[in-house]
């Protein structure tokens, strides 16, 4: 029972990051549209938001994995 907890939480914590990272790059490309002078601003904060996005969920995987491990 733990282990398919365990999944569940991982696989929610990286839907919440695919949905995070579409979001973060949609707006990004809205801004580029909006204002093509600012596509290097905007595409540097664009993989700073993302890498950041990455790093949570791959935390909620790590979490979701150890409490699946009851002797730890």
């Amino acid at each position: 029972m733990v282990g398919s907890i365990a999944a569940i939480g991982a696989g929610l914590a990286v839907v919440g990051a695919g949905i995070g990272i579409g979001q973060v790059g949609g707006k990004a490309m809205e801004g580029i549209a909006r204002q093509p002078e600012a596509a290097s601003k905007i595409q540097t904060a664009m993989i700073i938001a993302a890498a950041l996005i990455e790093g949570v969920a791959l935390f909620g995987v790590v979490v979701a994995f150890l409490g699946n491990n009851p002797g730890a």
